[in-house]
């Protein structure tokens, strides 16, 4: 199934949302709940696929989504479709604050492989499904995880990042990066996991135990702010609670 071919415009800076316009019967696939407003035109229905297969079994729709579900995804997509006699548009953000990177597929040769959880929007048409990175090690201490969400297609895909973003083209070189940075990646690149310098460094230099290497020829989206590192930073902010409280009762006096 050929992607329907939807127009956009992406509003705001750094807590972005994505306009995605809607001709008669075309139709966008979502992560349910990132959906902000739509015109009275455009009609939704949650469904276990991501539509690329009209014919595709009840069985096989299962399957999909609880391979969804092993890279951390909700088990439901939300198909978006203007059922009107002209243009409507639907909107979608983020559930945290960053910024949303349009990818035209066919660019990266029809093939994407994201981390979990950056995922938010495409034409109907884009296969959603998963991939297993090549090596143990990227699985267990990489911060994209051992499974990684593969998006095939020859449409439009929409993505996020924590913070701002970076593209890297690579062409038969070596990047070193933060696990937790990692949005995405073209097919064909070697992901791996490595020391990060020797024991002094790995255990006081603040950057964490390992690094995510990536070799080889092809393009890697990458994010200055983690989630986890927000989190963390966040959660160090709380004051803690006291452990004294103060009782009314203690301040009256007795006669």
């Amino acid at each position: 199934m050929r992607s329907h071919e939807i127009d956009y415009k992406i509003i705001g800076d750094d807590m972005q949302l994505v306009e995605v316009e809607l001709d008669p019967g075309e139709s966008v696939i979502a992560e349910a709940g990132s959906m902000c407003y739509m015109e009275e035109g455009i009609q939704f229905e949650t469904k276990m696929g991501d539509g690329s297969n009209p014919n595709e079994s009840t069985f096989g729709k299962l399957f999909s989504a609880g391979k969804r579900m092993l890279s951390g995804e909700s088990l439901f997509l939300t198909h978006f479709t203007n059922r009107g006699n002209k243009k409507y548009t639907v909107s979608f953000a983020s559930e945290t604050p960053g910024k949303i990177i349009p990818v035209n597929l066919p660019d990266f040769g029809g093939r994407l492989l994201c981390a979990s959880d950056s995922f938010l929007c495409a034409a109907l048409g884009t296969r959603i499904s998963i991939a297993f990175t090549q090596k143990f090690g990227a699985g267990f201490f990489g911060g994209a995880g051992f499974i990684l969400q593969k998006l095939e297609g020859d449409g439009k895909v929409f993505i996020t990042s924590g913070g701002s973003y970076v593209k890297i083209n690579l062409n038969n070189e070596v990047l070193r990066i933060d696990t937790g940075c990692i949005v995405a990646f073209t097919e064909g690149l070697d992901y791996s996991i490595e020391r990060a310098g020797n024991l002094k460094s790995m255990f006081f230099g603040g950057e964490g135990l390992f690094l995510a290497t990536i070799r080889g020829t092809g393009t890697v989206y990458l994010q200055s702010l983690p989630f986890n590192r927000l989190a963390d930073k966040v959660i160090a902010m709380i004051p803690p609670k006291s452990s004294t409280s103060f009782d009314s009762s203690d301040s009256s006096s007795s006669d």
